[in-house]
């Protein structure tokens, strides 16, 4: 089976200052490497299919910058619809399976989190989510998101961080009545219905959100 992958890539990334200023957040530097190629490099997988990346701020720069690298752009130039809704936007790329979402903004020290995360799908799944605890994560400043029960069913709870990644059902998009929503709200109805499951990754994850993760995730990196 092979999952189409879509990249968060569209967001105004405020929280990196004057780093975005003249960029989008994903083409900020880590370890000399644009944040956009750090995700890129882990969906060369024999189990990904369609590369989408989706596009709002300095989306030409973007464009440029991944020009003949055979991915499709979903534009969302005339509005940012946050997770969900610009998911949704994007289906007419994915198709109407299973799809792999990816944020953009992190790194990794470890295992392919995409490979661990499509060897423990299932079809009795509506959503997997890679989750990590929070003694391997750096630069991330929240509190946990979930919590694992012993069938790998998540709930909410202060407790495991949710890592950018995940493998969703798509069908239930269509539920929502607005443009512009977060995918918080397919997960909490997933959740309700005992559809919601995590898996836990082996290895060390960043949150590049800040400036101050980027020493944090250059550090994690040349461990």
């Amino acid at each position: 089976m092979k999952f189409p992958v879509l990249l968060f890539a569209a967001g105004l990334g405020t929280r990196m200052g004057d780093l975005v200023k003249d960029r989008p957040k994903p083409l900020v530097q880590v370890a000399g490497k644009p944040l956009i190629d750090h995700a890129l490099a882990l969906t060369d997988l024999p189990q990904i299919g369609a590369k989408v990346v989706n596009l709002h701020y300095h989306a030409p720069m973007l464009r440029t910058h991944l020009a003949g690298r055979n991915i499709m752009f979903s534009d969302e130039t005339d509005q940012l619809r946050e997770t969900g809704g610009g998911l949704r936007n994007a289906l007419p790329l994915l198709g109407t399976g299973p799809v792999i979402t990816m944020n953009s903004d992190a790194v990794w020290r470890g295992p392919n989190p995409i490979a661990q995360l499509t060897a423990a799908w299932h079809d009795a799944m509506e959503a997997l989510l890679l989750i990590v605890p929070r003694d391997r994560v750096h630069g991330h400043k929240g509190a946990g998101d979930f919590a694992r029960d012993a069938d790998g069913r998540l709930h909410r709870a202060p407790d495991a961080i949710y890592t950018g990644v995940q493998i969703i059902r798509t069908e239930t998009l269509g539920d929502v009545g607005q443009d512009v929503f977060s995918l918080n709200l397919i997960w909490d109805a997933m959740a309700a219905r005992g559809g919601l499951y995590g898996v836990v990754y082996d290895g060390q994850w960043c949150d590049v959100g800040q400036p101050s993760s980027i020493p944090l995730a250059e550090a994690m990196l040349h461990v």
